[in-house]
C-alpha cells in the first residue's frame, strides 16, 4: 500500500500550504487556516482520543515550522513549473505534475481505465473484486475507503459541524457544504469541454462526459443494463431485490431512494417551493418546475434517432424507444398482457384489482392514475390554462392542446410500420395496430362481444342498460355518445366544418369526408372472402357479409320485422309513429329522414352526382349508379337457390324469393292489400288517396307513377325502345312488344 503509506505526510503537508494561501504575515502553519480542525471533524463523540493525537501532532508541526520557516525553503522545496504548488518530496511533485501532463500510468486489467496513482487504482480494484475492508462496527455497512466509512460514521452520531450561514442548512462533511455554497453563487467551477455544460461538483461533470464517450461501465448481473454511475446501478438492483430501504414515518410508504422519499413526503406537508414565472403553477420538486417550462418555451431536447420524435423528458424518450424495439419485459400474471414499463404494468393491474387509489376531494370520484385526478379537478375549478394562439381555443390539459395543434399544422408524427398509416397520438396508433394483430382485450361480460378500445366497449354497454346520457338542448333528443349528439347539432346549426379538397363537397363528421375522398382515389381496402367484393369502409364490408350469413341482428319490437343495419330499423321504426320531421319547401311532402328528403330535392333541381365512367349515364343516388355498372360488366352475383336465376342486386334477388315463398310482408292499412314490396304498397296507398305526384310538363297530364309517367312521354317523343327481332316493328311499352310477339310463336 504504497500510496496509503503516504497519506498522513501528505495531510500534515495539506494544512501549512493551505495557511501559505492567505495572507503573507499569517505563515504559522495551521493557526494560519480559518478553520483547521475542519480538516479534523473528530474532536467530538467517538474520535475524542484520536483528536488529542492528531492535535498534539500539529502542535509540534506549528513549532517547526515557526523555527525553521518556509521562506528558507526547509520544507517544500520542490516546486511545479506549471502552477507553481510546492511539496515536500520529489516523488510527490511527479505525481501531480499528471495533474498537467495528463498521464495516467497505472490501468486496471478488469476494464482499462487507467488512474495516476497505483492507490487510486487499487481503490478502483475493489470494484470488480466487491472488497470493502472498512466496516461499519454498529451497522455493518461496509466500504472501499476510509473516507467513506467515516462519513457514514455521521448517520450514526446525526452531528453535523458544517452549516450554511445563508440558509442554516448542516452537513456532516465540509465538501458537501462547499458544493451546497454554489447554490447561493451560482458557481459552476467544473465544465465540459465538449458541450460547455457547467456542474458545481467534479464527479456529476465526470458523469455527464460518459454521455459523450457513451461508456457505461456499471452493468447489472441479472438482466444486463448498463449504467454510467454505480449508484445509478445499486438503485436498480433493487427492483431485482425489491429492496426499499426509505419509508415515511406517517403512511409507511416505502421507496428506493431516499430523493422518492423526500418528494413523497412534500404531499403529507403540502410545500410547494417552486413556482413557474409565467404561470404561476406551483411543484414541489425543481426538475418537475423544469420540465413544465418546456410547454412554455416548446422545447423538447430528447429526441428519437430512428424517427426523429422529440420529447419533453428522458423518460418519455426511453419509452418511446421501446416501441421500435418491440420489447415488452413486464408481464400481468392475471391476463398476460406484457408493457414496455414497469408503470404501465401497475397501472393495468388496478384493471384486475379494481383499485383507485386517486380521489377527489371535493366530489369523491376515484381514480387509478394521478394525471386522471388532476385533468378531473379542472372540471370542478373550470381552469382551461392551455389555449391555442391560432384559433384562441382552451384546454384543461397541454397534452390536448397539442394534439389540437396538430389539426392546424397537420403533423402526424406516430406511423404504423406495417401500412405507413400516420396519426396524431400514439394511442390511435396502438389502436389501429389491433387491426393488423386482431387484438380486441375489451368484452362484454353479458353478450360476450369484444372490443379493440375500452371506450368502445363502454358506449357498447349502454345496448345493455338503455343509457343515453347525451341530450339535444333544441330537439330533446338523446344519443348514447357524445360525438352524435355533435354531429346531431350540425343538423340545427347547418355546420359542415369538413370539406373536399378535390370537389368542394362538404360534411358534418370527418369520418364522412374520409369515406368521400375513397371516391376519388377509387380504393377499396376490404374484400369480402366469400364473393371478391370489395369496400373502401370496414362497416361496408360487415353489413355486407350479413348477405351472406344472413343475420338480421336489429330487430323492430312493434312487428319482429329484422334489419341488418340498425339505421334501416329506425328507419322503419318510423313507419309505426308517422313521424316525418323533414319537409320539401317546394312541395311539402314529407320525410321520416333527411337522405331521403336530399335525394326528393334532386327531382326538382335535377341534380345528378353521380355519373357512370363507361356510357356517362347520371343518376341522383350512388346505389343506382352501383346497380347500373352491373349492365357493362354484365356481372349477377345474386341467385336463386330454387330457380338458378341470377340477379344484379340483393335486393331483386328477396323479392324474387317471395315469388317461391308467396311471402307478402306489406300490407294497406285501409283495404287489407298485401304486397311483396314496399315499393308496391306505397303506389298501392296512391289509390286510396288520389294523389298522383308525377306530372307530364307538356300537356300537364299527371300520374301515379313514375314509370307511367316515362311511357307517357314517349307519347311526345315519339320514341319506341322496345323492337321485335323476328320483323324489326318498334313499340313504345314492353308489353306491347310480347303481345306482339304472340303472333309470330302462333304462326309458327
Amino acid at each position: 500500500m504504497e500510496e496509503e503509506q503516504q497519506k498522513p505526510e501528505q495531510r500534515s503537508n495539506k494544512v501549512p500550504r493551505r495557511a501559505a494561501a492567505g495572507s503573507a504575515s499569517d505563515s504559522s502553519g495551521v493557526q494560519g487556516c480559518a478553520s483547521w480542525k475542519s480538516y479534523f471533524p473528530f474532536h467530538y463523540g467517538p474520535f475524542a482520543s484520536v483528536f488529542k493525537d492528531i492535535k498534539g501532532i500539529f502542535t509540534d508541526f506549528e513549532k517547526d515550522t515557526k523555527s525553521k520557516g518556509r521562506g528558507r525553503g526547509g520544507l517544500r522545496h520542490h516546486s511545479c513549473q506549471h502552477c507553481g504548488k510546492s511539496f515536500t518530496k520529489s516523488e510527490h511533485l511527479k505525481i501531480h505534475q499528471r495533474v498537467h501532463t495528463g498521464e495516467r500510468p497505472y490501468s486496471c486489467q478488469h476494464c482499462g481505465k487507467s488512474f495516476t496513482t497505483s492507490g487510486h487504482l487499487k481503490i478502483h480494484q475493489r470494484v470488480h473484486t466487491g472488497e470493502r475492508p472498512y466496516s461499519c462496527e454498529q451497522c455493518g455497512a461496509a466500504f472501499t475507503q476510509l473516507g467513506a466509512l467515516k462519513r457514514h460514521q455521521l448517520i450514526h452520531t446525526g452531528d453535523k459541524p458544517f452549516s450554511c450561514e445563508q440558509c442554516g442548512a448542516a452537513f456532516a462533511v465540509l465538501d458537501s457544504l462547499k458544493n451546497h455554497q454554489r447554490i447561493h453563487t451560482g458557481e459552476k467551477p467544473y465544465s465540459c469541454e465538449q458541450c460547455g455544460a457547467a456542474f458545481t461538483q467534479l464527479g456529476a461533470l465526470k458523469t455527464h462526459q460518459l454521455i459523450h464517450t457513451g461508456d457505461k461501465p456499471f452493468s447489472c448481473e441479472q438482466c444486463g443494463a448498463a449504467f454510467t454511475a454505480l449508484v445509478n446501478l445499486k438503485i436498480h438492483q433493487r427492483i431485482h431485490t425489491g429492496e426499499k430501504p426509505y419509508s415515511c414515518e406517517q403512511c409507511g410508504a416505502a421507496f428506493t431512494t431516499s430523493s422518492s422519499l423526500k418528494v413523497h413526503q412534500l404531499i403529507h406537508t403540502g410545500e410547494k417551493p417552486y413556482s413557474c414565472e409565467q404561470c404561476g403553477k406551483t411543484f414541489s420538486v425543481s426538475g418537475t418546475l423544469k420540465r413544465h417550462q418546456r410547454i412554455h418555451t416548446g422545447e423538447k431536447p430528447y429526441s428519437c434517432e430512428q424517427c426523429g420524435a422529440a420529447f419533453t423528458t428522458l423518460c418519455y424518450l426511453k419509452v418511446h424507444q421501446l416501441s421500435h424495439t418491440g420489447h415488452k419485459p413486464y408481464s400481468c400474471e392475471q391476463c398476460g398482457k406484457t408493457f414496455s414499463h414497469s408503470g404501465s404494468l401497475k397501472r393495468h393491474q388496478r384493471i384486475h384489482t379494481g383499485e383507485k387509489p386517486y380521489s377527489c376531494e371535493q366530489c369523491g370520484a376515484a381514480f387509478t392514475r394521478l394525471k386522471s385526478l388532476n385533468s378531473h379537478r379542472h372540471v370542478h375549478t373550470g381552469e382551461k390554462p392551455f389555449w391555442c394562439e391560432q384559433c384562441g381555443k382552451t384546454f384543461s390539459k397541454f397534452q390536448n392542446l397539442e394534439r389540437h395543434q396538430r389539426i392546424h399544422t397537420g403533423e402526424k408524427p406516430y406511423s404504423c410500420d406495417q401500412c405507413r398509416a400516420a396519426f396524431t397520438t400514439s394511442y390511435n396508433l396502438i389502436t389501429h395496430r389491433r387491426v393488423h394483430t386482431g387484438e380486441k382485450p375489451f368484452w362484454c361480460e353479458q353478450c360476450g362481444k369484444t372490443f379493440s378500445q375500452s371506450s368502445a366497449l363502454k358506449v357498447h354497454q349502454r345496448i345493455h342498460t338503455g343509457e343515453k346520457p347525451f341530450w339535444c338542448e333544441q330537439c330533446g333528443k338523446t344519443f348514447s355518445r357524445g360525438n352524435s349528439l355533435k354531429n346531431h347539432q350540425r343538423i340545427h346549426t347547418g355546420e359542415k366544418p369538413y370539406s373536399c379538397e378535390q370537389c368542394g363537397a362538404a360534411f358534418t363528421t370527418s369520418s364522412s369526408l374520409k369515406v368521400h375522398q375513397l371516391i376519388h382515389t377509387g380504393e377499396k381496402p376490404y374484400s369480402c372472402e366469400q364473393c371478391g367484393k370489395t369496400f373502401s369502409v370496414s362497416g361496408t364490408l360487415k353489413r355486407h357479409q350479413r348477405i351472406h350469413t344472413g343475420e338480421k341482428p336489429y330487430s323492430c319490437e312493434q312487428c319482429g320485422a329484422a334489419f341488418t343495419t340498425s339505421c334501416y330499423l329506425k328507419v322503419h321504426q318510423l313507419s309505426h309513429t308517422g313521424h316525418k320531421p323533414y319537409s320539401c319547401e317546394q312541395c311539402g311532402k314529407t320525410f321520416s329522414h333527411s337522405g331521403s328528403l336530399k335525394r326528393h330535392q334532386r327531382i326538382h333541381t335535377g341534380e345528378k352526382p353521380y355519373s357512370c365512367e363507361q356510357c356517362g349515364a347520371a343518376f341522383t343516388r350512388l346505389k343506382s349508379l352501383n346497380s347500373h355498372r352491373h349492365v357493362h360488366t354484365g356481372e349477377k352475383p345474386f341467385w336463386c337457390e330454387q330457380c338458378g336465376k341470377t340477379f344484379s342486386k340483393f335486393q331483386n334477388l328477396k323479392k324474387h324469393q317471395r315469388i317461391h315463398t308467396g311471402e307478402k310482408p306489406y300490407s294497406c292499412d285501409q283495404c287489407g292489400a298485401a304486397f311483396t314490396t314496399l315499393f308496391n304498397l306505397i303506389t298501392h296507398r296512391r289509390v286510396h288517396t288520389g294523389e298522383k305526384p308525377f306530372w307530364c310538363e307538356q300537356c300537364g297530364k299527371t300520374f301515379s307513377q313514375s314509370s307511367a309517367l316515362k311511357v307517357h312521354q314517349r307519347i311526345h317523343t315519339g320514341e319506341k325502345p322496345f323492337w321485335c327481332e323476328q320483323c324489326g316493328k318498334t313499340f313504345s311499352r314492353s308489353g306491347n312488344l310480347k303481345r306482339h310477339q304472340l303472333i309470330h310463336t302462333a304462326s309458327s
